[in-house]
């Protein structure tokens, strides 16, 4: 009696390992070839005859890997994460002004009402000299807003020369989310 009360959990046991069969090989095929790559990429790195650029080999090996899919699956190094979402949600974190290039330097333009450019006191024509104590000067726009732009609740400290003052005035300033500020023409 107690034999056959044993034979439907030995079956339910066999069809489970059976199930799992597939799935635990697919795992270690995984394994197995990931072991193999990293061995290989050591072996280049260490004796290759020519000095390799580890971080291209990987980009590279990526990419050569999302070929092999669909159109639509893509890689996105970490340095170009905040681009993308910026590109996607219209949305970043910065410290709510638009500058401009007046005389070949670069100024405020606008500092947006309740953002933290116009609560801490920036004004529109201060001119920035430096971006967390780097010189800004000569620098392009979008050299010096991607300075500004970051994560939220970081800080930055921005250093101006204001009209009328002698002394450069520094800023420190929490950078907040800010929606992508766009004009419609209707």
């Amino acid at each position: 009696m107690k034999r056959l009360k044993l034979i439907p959990v030995i079956i339910a046991l066999a069809m489970l390992a059976w199930a799992f069969t597939g799935f635990s090989e697919k795992y270690f095929d995984i394994a197995k070839s990931l072991d193999i790559y990293t061995t290989l990429f050591k072996e280049v790195n260490a004796y290759y005859v020519d000095e390799v650029n580890p971080k291209k080999l990987v980009e590279t090996s990526i990419n050569g890997m999302l070929d092999q899919l669909d159109p639509y699956t893509d890689y996105i190094p970490e340095e170009d994460l905040e681009a993308f979402s910026i590109q996607t949600t219209g949305q970043y974190a910065g410290v709510g002004a638009l500058i401009g290039i007046v005389n070949k330097k670069i100024v405020i333009t606008n500092p947006y009402v309740g953002f933290p450019a116009q609560r801490s006191g920036l004004r529109v024509g201060d001119e920035i000299i430096s971006v967390n104590g780097q010189n800004v000067q000569g620098k392009q726009t979008s050299d010096v807003s991607a300075l500004l732009k970051g994560k939220p609740n970081t800080e930055v400290v921005v250093e101006i020369k204001r009209p009328g003052e002698k002394n450069p005035i520094s800023f420190k300033l929490t950078r907040e989310k800010i929606k992508n500020f766009q004009h419609h023409l209707l």
